[in-house]
């Protein structure tokens, strides 16, 4: 199967080329970092973060029969459900959210993992059994936001943009993905962050899990918006101090 990173390159090949004036990515599946010569112009607002379950009886995470299979492409959403329920038989699903969720009422799995906000932007967020509780599975680092890329020195295009920016939420993805960046994974490492700004303050909460969920190092940090970078990076820090770096370079061997 295709990553998600061949996409996002193949959009950027077209922007740099002149062919499309924009793209419009999910933020999870953008690199840490920025492309040569593009830029991030807006991050809209943000849908629901979290990641949910869809199970074909009705049965919550908790209420899964014991050793009940469970399908999911994503090495974090896989770390977490052994965390929470180590009897889980966790099975790679793959393909877009239509395809898994057929193959979850053809009977190939009792449950499957998928976002939250591809759900309801797909008008079927009746099907979701649980909205998984992020002190359960921590979502990946910009899940649930949508970030529009322009080229850098297209100030005519950005100008567009920006007033599409919300600035919440941007500062949100910026702390997560600066955590992601300073841990040293990508979007398919088992590493979590989840920012939101309330009352004037960002508070951030990361997590590592090892590939068989039995070790989870988590921390939060907080402060103000403006801040959201050296927020992410100094959770990082405090994480990789505790042993989460080897938790993610787990994955990667």
């Amino acid at each position: 199967a295709l990553g998600r990173g061949v996409f996002v390159k193949e959009l950027e090949a077209a922007l740099r080329a002149g062919t499309v004036d924009l793209a419009v990515h999910s933020a999870k599946d953008l690199p840490t970092g920025e492309g040569p010569g593009l830029r991030v112009a807006a991050v809209l607002r943000r849908g629901d973060p979290r990641d949910a379950l869809v199970s074909r009886d009705g049965s919550p995470l908790a209420g899964l029969r014991p050793g009940a299979v469970v399908g999911t492409d994503s090495p974090r959403r896989r770390a977490f459900l052994l965390a929470a329920r180590p009897d889980l038989a966790v099975v790679p699903l793959r393909g877009n959210v239509d395809t898994r969720l057929r193959r979850l009422e053809a009977g190939a799995c009792d449950a499957v993992v998928l976002a939250a906000v591809g759900l309801d932007r797909l008008g079927w967020g009746d099907r979701i059994t649980e909205r998984l509780d992020p002190a359960v599975m921590l979502p990946a680092p910009g899940q649930g936001a949508l970030a529009v890329q322009v080229r850098a020195e297209d100030r005519a295009v950005e100008a567009w943009v920006r007033p599409l920016d919300d600035p919440a939420t941007a500062a949100e993805v910026r702390a997560e993905r600066a955590f992601l960046q300073a841990m040293g994974g990508g979007c398919r490492a088992p590493i979590a962050a989840l920012a939101r700004v309330a009352d004037g303050r960002l508070v951030l909460q990361g997590a590592a899990v090892s590939p068989d969920g039995r070790q989870v190092v988590r921390g939060d940090a907080s402060g103000p918006p403006q801040d959201a970078t050296a927020i992410g990076e100094r959770l990082a820090r405090h994480l990789l101090a505790q042993g989460a770096g080897a938790l993610a370079a787990e994955a990667r061997t």
